[in-house]
């Protein structure tokens, strides 16, 4: 039997660039009259909201004790990113268009490609590689101010 839509992690990743192309619109506007770093906060506000109430209907709440204490470290470590990249986006998208913002964030693709093959021991096919390339001069050029 095959696995249903929710099951699939293609359909996960890409209503994930959904909201994320979402996020850049809002968060563009949102950031108009406020400071970038406000609106951060106020934004990281509403992921803990969302995803205490997520935890809570979905009964998903861990006990602290449970998490490896290599989870912990690697979880603080994913958090710290995820601040930085976001008050990193925000100043940005508060200087320049959405358009050419997003793209050049997105190369965070590319370098996930190249993090996973040297720390992961991931690999990726020539075709992949081919696809990791196009997309960071689909990114260059769509940033491009020219």
């Amino acid at each position: 039997m095959k696995p249903g839509i929710l099951a699939l992690w293609q359909f996960w990743a890409l209503l994930s660039a959904v909201f994320a192309a979402l996020t850049a619109i809002f968060a563009k506007v949102g950031v108009t009259n406020i400071g970038s770093d406000f609106a951060t906060f106020v934004r990281t506000l509403v992921v803990i909201a969302a995803l205490g109430g997520i935890l809570t209907a979905t009964n998903g709440w861990q006990a602290p004790a449970s998490v490896p204490a290599r989870s912990w470290l690697f979880l603080l470590l994913s958090g710290l990113g995820t601040g930085a990249s976001w008050i990193c986006y925000f100043r940005a998208l508060k200087l320049g268009d959405a358009a050419r913002v997003a793209p050049i964030d997105k190369l965070s693709v590319v370098l996930v490609a190249v993090f996973g093959v040297l720390f992961l021991g991931e690999h990726l096919s020539t075709t992949n590689w081919i696809g990791v390339v196009l997309i960071a001069a689909g990114a260059i050029l769509v940033a491009w101010s020219g």
